[in-house]
């Protein structure tokens, strides 16, 4: 068996291609196919991590839920993550191989990445009736299309019908529709086969002539027209980052203030997300002590590079306003280099975050963090010391933390007996390695009806949805709303397939 194959690439970065796929990859399993998603190489802030403890973007691990199978690491078999200016861990099928330049890898590892991803587009046909492909970037960024393995060569390899995403919202559509097919090969050309126009606003018939005109100077049908839709999905990039409606508190919306430090290289920032969902809470992201303010929960969020991260916390003087408001008694979380970064001492024996220096953490934990080379990935489940409720998640780190004071606690005794995190003994500082925690939802409750209730207010009695059921709805009502915008008979046409045709 060979899948039929589909590939969403895009106009720019930051299109919309990982949710047009996802949704893809729920209506097909809705119509009952056993689709997949693969991304051959992918560079993201965000990873996944594997049940077999593979490190793969944060994309594919939702794709492969929204189209109900176990993501695998074939989904994704390159991953890039920063990690200083320039260089990139480089992660093959889930596991470190090496930190490496752009200039090196372009020129040294791209050609020996082919037979990689080809094994896995291979093996994922022969085990999957469709597969949905996503691209990086532009497939038309000429600069880099002789070592671009992301785009048009894994259309060919794949033998994939291309639709062409473009972001209507902001700005230049058409020019950056025309733009993107002149710039492609004539062979590249011919595999688009679509064109969606994502995020719009406003009314359609007023895209009518324009849209008349596109595909008449195209020959290329626009098979949909998105419209703007904020939906709880995880996002995975910087851009994406940089792009995300933050709820800004003021007194009269929100009761609860939670802040998160942008780092300079913050990674799994999704880690705040389910505040999002939490009334009467409002969620900041702080990129200088001006913005800080006295808020009622400090987040430090994890990091590719937490000593660089730290010094930059130094230079921009945040490390005294950070110990300021601890002294005020303000609640602080810290979540793998955030964890790390709110310890006493940093240390870098084997130059593994950089030139190998040592470092002084924010001295808010009596804990001692020793980078090395091992990098733990691994799935978690773990119980609160303080109380004994089951919490899962995932870790991703470099590196290993020691509580130096005998008077300090663990936060989580984990299911394999091991000991995380840390917490002061008045219970407002706590550092973990724990990913994913407050994707507990009754964890994440309690966290707001505490701040609630210390701040005079009622605590919250609602009932909360799991994570799980809040994924699975975000997942529907996406793949409900762009099928509704979207021809999918001329999709299943173009990829030869009819919506009631078993392969």
């Amino acid at each position: 068996m060979t899948a039929k194959a589909l590939m969403i690439q895009g106009t720019a970065s930051d299109v919309g291609k990982s949710m047009i796929c996802t949704a893809f990859c729920r209506i097909f399993s809705d119509e009952g196919y056993k689709v997949v998603p693969f991304k051959s190489q992918n560079m993201a802030l965000n990873s996944f991590v594997t049940i077999d403890g593979g490190e793969i973007g944060r994309a594919q691990g939702v794709q492969a839920e929204a189209a109900r199978v176990i993501a695998t690491t074939d989904m994704n078999p390159i991953l890039l993550k920063p990690k200083q200016d320039m260089v990139s861990e480089v992660i093959v099928h889930g596991k470190h191989l090496l930190d490496m330049t752009a200039t090196s890898y372009r020129n040294d590892f791209v050609q020996e990445a082919m037979p990689i991803v080809e094994k896995s587009v291979r093996k994922l046909q022969d085990e999957y009736e469709i597969i949905v492909l996503e691209g990086a970037g532009s497939p038309a960024e000429i600069n880099l299309k002789d070592r671009d393995i992301a785009n048009m060569r894994m259309a060919h390899l794949a033998d994939a019908a291309v639709i062409l995403v473009a972001d209507i919202d902001r700005g230049g559509v058409f020019a950056s529709i025309i733009g993107t097919l002149t710039l492609l090969d004539e062979d590249e050309r011919k595999r688009v086969k679509g064109i969606i126009i994502n995020k719009f606003r406003g009314m359609r018939e007023l895209l009518d002539d324009g849209i008349e005109w596109l595909e008449k100077a195209t020959g290329i049908p626009v098979l949909a027209v998105v419209p703007y839709i904020e939906i709880n999905i995880e996002a995975e990039d910087s851009l994406a980052l940089s792009s995300l409606r933050f709820k800004k508190p003021k007194q009269q919306e929100f009761a609860i203030d939670v802040a998160m430090i942008r780092l300079p290289r913050i990674s799994n920032f999704t880690d705040v997300d389910p505040f999002f969902d939490e009334p009467e809470v409002g969620v900041r992201l702080v990129r200088s002590i001006s913005e800080l303010g006295t808020p009622d929960l400090l987040i430090l969020p994890g990091t590719k590079n937490t000593v660089d991260d730290l010094q930059w916390l130094r230079d921009e003087g945040f490390v005294e306003e950070i110990q300021k408001l601890r002294a005020k008694g303000i609640r602080i979380f810290g979540i793998c280099g955030g964890f790390q970064m709110l310890g006493n001492q940093l240390l870098d024996p084997e130059a593994v975050e950089g030139d190998g220096r040592n470092s002084e953490g924010l001295g808010l934990l009596p804990v001692t963090t020793v980078f090395n080379t091992s990098k733990k990935t691994e799935q978690m489940t773990g119980n609160l010391l303080s109380n004994g409720q089951e919490l899962t998640g995932f870790e991703i780190h470099l590196g290993q933390t020691e509580i130096q004071d005998s008077n300090t606690k663990a936060f989580l005794k984990l299911h394999d007996g091991r000991l995380d995190g840390a917490v002061t003994s008045d219970g407002r500082v706590i550092g973990t390695y724990f990913h994913g925690i407050f994707n507990n939802r009754e964890f994440t409750r309690e966290i707001v009806n505490v701040l609630r209730i210390e701040k005079g207010l009622p605590a919250i009695s609602d009932a909360v949805k799991t994570d799980a059921q809040r994924r699975e709805d975000a997942y529907q009502l996406l793949a409900e709303h762009v099928k509704k915008h979207t021809d999918m008979e001329k999709v299943y046409e173009i990829m030869n397939l009819t919506s009631s045709e078993n392969i």
